[in-house]
């Protein structure tokens, strides 16, 4: 699941269009560059513009971030240990292992 916060104020109305059942906002997900953010964001919020505006050179404003959440957000790796070397392992089952030559 992807959680989305957006700040109503930053989007553009210009962008926005109506459509038969309302107003509609396009948006598009970026990933960010560096990973998770300090707010444990994995991303930005754009909105989108039109294709002429695009070819313009017009870029929609950024009006969020997003995150993953729940059963699909990435689960941190658990580290496994190492294996234990031969030596190390005929070392433990050595009654004698605790003499020092």
């Amino acid at each position: 699941m992807i959680s989305i916060r957006i700040t109503r104020e930053k989007v553009a109305k210009e962008h926005c269009y109506q459509g038969n059942k309302g107003t509609y906002l396009d948006m598009v997900l970026f990933d960010n560059k560096d990973g998770k953010d300090q707010y444990g964001n994995d991303g930005f919020v754009v909105q989108s513009v039109s294709k002429e505006a695009r070819q313009q050179g017009v870029k929609g404003p950024i009006i969020g971030n997003w995150k993953r959440v729940g059963e699909d957000a990435p689960k941190p790796k658990a580290s496994t240990p190492a294996p234990a070397s031969k030596a190390a392992t005929e070392k433990q089952d050595d009654p004698d292992s605790d003499i020092p030559f």
